[in-house]
């Protein structure tokens, strides 16, 4: 199949006439012309990859500067076409000059039918490759504005806060594995993300993997990728994450609900930094920066056989602790203030304020959902506001609103009353009661079963 748009510059009509009848068998599409005059229009107009370009068109010049002069000119203004020279004189020095300059190869007249031709086609192909490479190039840049967004903006003056940022940032700049452990709303993903932004690889991709709903089917096609045809629906190659972080940052969350058989296979690759796709005969090495979360107690699991101790040695050479809201409750007035003001803009509600008894009654709600439950109560207070003012009945308790000053319960049964709760509320849509309770609808799957709710 014919493909690539050739130009052929040439003072001499003969030579333009023979081409033209020559390179229509090999090229989309051939235009000529008989002089460089057109040369800049001709090319802004015609979206040319390859142009055969002479390097003499004065009568009575044969040093080759004209032709010089207006390959500059094209690589400056279309740096995108590939210039193949051509001249009637022999120079060594004009073939050095005109490479030097940017043309891709040189040319002799007369010149041999096949041989040009194969000069001008592997021009097209370098063009080609040379086209794919840069798309390649603006998809990774996509891909990493889409992947990294602004730096986390993570709030909290409260000693707990203050010492959990401190440690932060003297771990970012270092290669060592950490694991972030706290209940789950309480903002581990900002705190990977904070640690990628502070270190060398931020530059790089931040890739996050929710290990708490992958089968094992998924586990190995999303960490490992495929191959076209390697498992029923395998209907294109993927790239597996552990690949796609490649000289960055690696996040995965949830990794205390990953089944044993596959923390083997995980250690495996961790120990090795080689992956193999599912499908796939070729080792892909990779280099990344590991960074887990769980709100499981990890060592009691790895008592109770359901974890490696291992792979836990492999991840946690730095543990970073994120406490509960209800821990920090002097971070909860800027907090507020940071979703007010956010959702005011979403909102267009600007002006809007919290009255000092709804700050005070935020200060001693026991969040069990942390900041994500907190966050839903402002947005959800926003919303139903009538004035500019949030009054404490925005805030009523109810089964999933409860008070730190009556915790007189164990946390599991806490835990079961407040699912119950969010289920009752939410008509048992798991996936409104999972938002409400600020976890994943796997994992309040995984908690129903546990608790016989």
């Amino acid at each position: 199949m014919k493909e690539g748009k050739l130009l052929i510059v040439d003072a001499n009509r003969n030579i333009t006439e023979a081409l033209l009848l020559l390179m229509p068998l090999e090229f989309e599409r051939v235009d000529a012309i008989n002089g460089p005059h057109q040369l800049i229009q001709q090319l802004s107009s015609g979206k040319y990859d390859v142009l055969l370009l002479d390097m003499n068109f004065s009568a009575g010049k044969n040093s080759g500067a004209e032709g010089i002069y207006w390959l500059r000119e094209i690589r400056k203004k279309f740096p995108g076409v590939e210039v193949v020279m051509m001249t009637a004189y022999g120079d060594i020095h004009l073939a050095v000059q005109s490479l030097k300059d940017g043309a891709i190869d040189f040319v002799l007249k007369p010149w041999d039918n096949e041989k040009l031709v194969a000069t001008l086609k592997a021009a097209l192909r370098y063009r080609q490759t040379r086209r794919e490479m840069e798309g390649m190039k603006e998809k990774e840049a996509e891909m990493k504005k889409e992947m990294m967004p602004g730096r986390p903006r993570i709030i909290g003056t409260s000693p707990a806060m203050q010492n959990l940022m401190n440690l932060v940032n003297k771990v970012a700049a270092t290669e060592a594995n950490i694991l972030i452990t706290g209940e789950n709303g309480t903002g581990k993903e900002l705190i990977a993300r904070e640690i990628h932004y502070l270190s060398d690889r931020r530059d790089e991709l931040f890739v996050m993997v929710d290990l708490s709903s992958l089968t094992e089917t998924l586990f190995e096609s999303e960490l490992f990728g495929h191959k076209k045809g390697a498992f029923t629906d395998a209907h294109e190659e993927r790239m597996g994450k552990l690949v796609l972080a490649n000289k960055g940052t690696l996040f995965l969350d949830e990794i205390g609900n990953l089944p044993v058989h596959l923390q083997s296979k995980l250690l495996t690759v961790l120990q090795t930094r080689v992956v193999t796709p599912v499908g796939s005969n070729r080792d892909i090495p990779f280099d990344i920066r590991l960074i887990c979360a769980t709100n499981k107690n990890l060592p009691e699991m790895v008592s109770g056989n359901l974890f490696r101790q291992d792979l836990l040695y492999r991840i946690n050479t730095i543990q970073l602790h994120l406490p509960p809201l209800r821990e920090r409750t002097e971070d909860i007035e800027d907090l507020a203030g940071h979703f007010l003001a956010l959702f005011a803009r979403k909102y267009s509600k600007q002006g809007i304020r919290l009255h000092k008894e709804a700050l005070e009654k935020l200060k001693k709600n026991a969040w069990y959902g942390n900041i994500r439950e907190f966050m839903n109560a402002m947005e959800k207070a926003v919303i139903l506001s009538e004035g500019k003012e949030i009054l404490p009945s925005a805030f009523e308790s109810g089964p999933v609103f409860e008070s730190i000053d009556n915790l007189g319960e164990t946390l599991e049964q806490a835990e079961k009353r407040v699912i119950r709760a969010a289920l009752e509320q939410n008509q048992h849509n798991l996936s409104s009661a999972a938002v409400q309770l600020g976890i994943t609808r796997p994992t309040l799957y995984k908690k129903i079963k546990k608790y016989g709710l």
